[in-house]
């Protein structure tokens, strides 16, 4: 259905992430009128999300209103919905608060959601990082443990308040393994006065043999070995098999051990988002064993020439032996394809099927330290660590986003700090329960254990 306004062609579309946010740019003087559905009025930039949950930047330094970004595209509207349902026979979208809105052309680009291998409950004692609101709580989590552990008597407990376990050796398990070694070792050395920061234990758990299993072997083994001179235990073979509110239950090979820790993050496996389910109920598309949607050379889906899925809710598999990697870079070639197609679908021009250009990839280890593989050459330490910075300043969105984190990142490489290591929300009631619990344990109405907020 046309837009009877204008008569041009409608292009929708939902999420403004990366493969959307970059669609829509690339489509600003296209004959098209463009409508963006998101249910955040901001984009943000998750590459750097590990930063603001450890505390070194804001959350408004790596997010950009929509609007903002979009302002001066004409053809373009944003709407903030989301959407619950598509019908791809009369092309309608089905908002939560908002009437349907018809498309020519529909790009899906919802991303995907945290996994934890059917043991979603485990999600209350171990948050994942996806959106501002976990690097927030995860933020919290990690100072207040400090802060309790500095009011804790007990050895046992202080301890398991200054043991940090992080479920996944990618490349988010790493960064956030480096940052917080990098926190208790460096940022907080002196801070306290009953505890010494620099005895907390900080575990990555990987379960296959090395960590950063997508790079070549030997920048691991570099990784690795980085992590451990910043004070991080990388354990590899060993499967999670149970976390609770104080504990992780492991197996290394026949060996099952439980690890008594208050503080436990999870970066490991990824599930797609709802909007996978609906796709394939309303056009018998497939899906991989993640819920992502199998799609076709130009990225659309199979038998809806007009219905397209981008980023890491698709799964594109015409490149090579494995399907591409869920990182920014994919999703941002993948938007400025879709804006190419359809410019030349509107003239009738042929065009080739998406080809990704792997122009490398990055992981930051902690300070001075981070490997690169930039394909004819693989590099760590401090050159890569310049480099890590670089791309990810100029991927930043906005311009004054660039500015202030590359003032705060200079300004933190000389002082050591993290201005931005505020405790916010309310603490668990299960962070002070314990010290309460003993002192009035001589009486038959002491406090019970409670169950922590959930994220």
């Amino acid at each position: 259905m046309k837009n009877n306004s204008t008569q041009k062609p409608r292009v929708v579309i939902v999420g403004g992430g990366f493969a959307g946010l970059y669609t829509a740019k690339a489509l600003k003087d296209a004959p098209v009128d463009v409508t963006l559905i998101d249910k955040r009025n901001f984009h943000l930039f998750q590459p750097l999300l590990y930063q603001v949950a450890t505390g070194n930047i804001s959350p408004a330094d790596i997010s950009s209103p929509l609007r903002l970004v979009l302002r001066h595209h004409k053809n373009t509207q944003v709407i903030l919905d989301e959407v619950l349902d598509v019908d791809p026979h009369t092309k309608q979208l089905i908002l939560k608060g908002h009437e349907p809105i018809s498309y020519d052309m529909l790009i899906v680009a919802t991303g995907v959601s945290h996994f934890y291998f059917g043991n979603d409950h485990w999600q209350t004692f171990a948050p994942g990082l996806k959106t501002i609101e976990d690097a927030l709580e995860i933020r919290r989590r990690i100072y207040m443990a400090f802060e309790a552990a500095e009011k804790e008597t007990d050895p046992e407990i202080r301890q398991a308040w200054l043991t940090f376990v992080i479920v996944g050796g990618g490349p988010t398990g790493v960064e956030l393994a480096g940052a917080i070694a990098e926190i208790a070792h460096s940022s907080l050395e002196g801070d306290f006065r009953q505890i010494d920061t620099t005895a907390t234990q900080i575990l990555l758990l990987e379960g296959m043999d090395r960590i950063l299993p997508p790079y070549p072997p030997e920048l691991s083994v570099k990784a690795q070995e980085s992590l451990t001179k910043l004070g991080v235990t990388v354990q590899t073979k060993t499967l999670v098999t149970n976390v609770t509110e104080e504990m992780v239950t492991v197996r290394q090979e026949e060996q099952v051990k439980n690890i008594a820790a208050k503080t436990i993050l999870w970066a490991a496996g990824v599930k797609a988002s709802k909007m996978g389910e609906v796709l394939a109920q309303r056009t018998g598309a497939k899906l991989d064993r993640a819920g992502r949607v199998m799609v076709e050379p130009d990225l659309s889906v199979v038998g809806h020439p007009d219905l397209f899925v981008i980023g890491d809710l698709a799964n594109f598999s015409h490149q090579g032996d494995k399907p591409l990697p869920g990182v920014a870079p994919v999703a941002m070639q993948q938007g400025e394809y879709m804006a190419k197609l359809i410019k030349k679908r509107i003239t009738k021009e042929p065009i080739e099927a998406f080809y990704y250009i792997d122009r490398g990839s990055l992981a930051v280890i902690g300070q001075n330290s981070a490997v690169v593989n930039l394909g004819f050459v693989k590099l760590s330490g401090f050159l890569a660590w310049l480099i890590w910075v670089w791309a990810h300043i100029y991927y930043l969105i906005e311009f004054d986003n660039k500015l202030v984190v590359m003032v705060q990142w200079g300004w933190n490489y000389f002082t050591q700090g993290r201005g931005a290591r505020l405790i916010t929300g309310e603490a668990s009631p299960s962070t002070f329960v314990e010290v309460e619990a003993r002192e009035n344990k001589s009486r038959p109405h002491s406090v019970s254990h409670q169950p922590a907020v959930k994220v």
